[in-house]
């Protein structure tokens, strides 16, 4: 067996399926939608080649911009909304009293697709007959705002919606990662007098730094891409209010049938993906791993 392993056909005969199968889900359909993006092209007609002339547009396309800076924004508040993960997790991992239960709860949204979750927060935000307005007008507010169509407020209700809907996610990711530290390393710093936030903060917290960086990447990321419940909340309005990156390309694509500006931005939205991981790595790298 160790013979035939050491055979380089072999290996490279094992490796192929996958190799393969990343190459036809993913390098080429990146490849395609670059090409694409150097046409003219409806979807289904002949594609005329028009050069750069789409990521030329792409550039003083003042919606694209718009969008670009809403993505953005969605990215940075996922971001810090991790804080709010970790510190509920830091708190569920002291041995409190029903936190199983707890991590349960928080994991319900993972169950419910995007659809639901969409449908869920559209009624709670509804101005007329939601649950929001109903708890604001019982406190007194006279003039509830409507929440998802108004420009002033859209964002932050659609923000709100995906912090509760990722929140099960990451906060099991922290959790995990808390229960491999070696609760004699708690035990050792409560017999030296450490409180429980410096025992989050000084032990913690430098001890699960590698799965901090990585979900500060999945989320960042995973928030450039975001669609599916912007989308059926909102459409990108009111008026354009709440368009994101992902939400123009599909309009451009499949609701302009414009298939050639559309693939120039989904390949933009791929290189600022890239460029956002490269710099997020280079923020984050430390030089110094800590180790227990």
């Amino acid at each position: 067996m160790k013979k035939v392993m050491s055979n380089k056909w072999v290996i490279a005969l094992y490796i192929l399926p996958s190799l393969l199968l990343l190459a036809g889900l993913v390098y080429i359909p990146i490849f395609l939608t670059g090409y694409y993006g150097l046409m003219r092209w409806d979807g289904i007609g002949d594609m005329t080649f028009i050069g750069l002339d789409n990521y030329i547009s792409l550039l003083q396309d003042s919606t694209f911009r718009f969008s670009a800076r809403n993505s953005f924004f969605l990215a940075i508040f996922s971001a810090f909304s991790l804080v709010l993960y970790l510190a509920i997790s830091l708190v569920l991992s002291g041995r409190i009293k029903g936190s199983e239960l707890l991590r349960k709860i928080y994991l319900v949204p993972m169950l419910l697709s995007s659809v639901a979750i969409a449908q869920l927060w559209i009624r709670i935000y509804d101005p007329n007959n939601g649950v929001l307005n109903s708890l604001l007008t019982t406190l007194g507010v006279e003039s509830p705002p409507a929440w998802l169509a108004d420009r002033s407020t859209v964002l932050i209700a659609i923000f709100i919606a995906v912090i509760w809907q990722y929140a099960g996610f990451y906060i099991i990711i922290y959790s995990a990662a808390l229960k491999g530290i070696p609760y004699s390393l708690i035990e050792a710093a409560q017999i030296d007098g450490a409180t429980p936030i410096q025992i989050a903060y000084k032990i913690k917290v430098p001890l699960i730094s590698g799965v901090i960086k990585t979900t500060i990447l999945l989320s960042f990321v995973g928030s450039l891409k975001y669609f599916d419940l912007i989308y059926v909340m909102t459409g990108g309005g009111p008026n354009g209010a709440s368009e994101v990156i992902a939400s123009y390309m599909y309009k451009e694509a499949f609701g302009r049938n414009n298939f050639g500006y559309g693939s120039a931005i989904g390949f933009a939205l791929l290189v600022l993906a890239l460029l956002t991981t490269l710099i997020i790595n280079r923020i984050t790298t430390s030089k110094e791993e800590v180790q227990y």
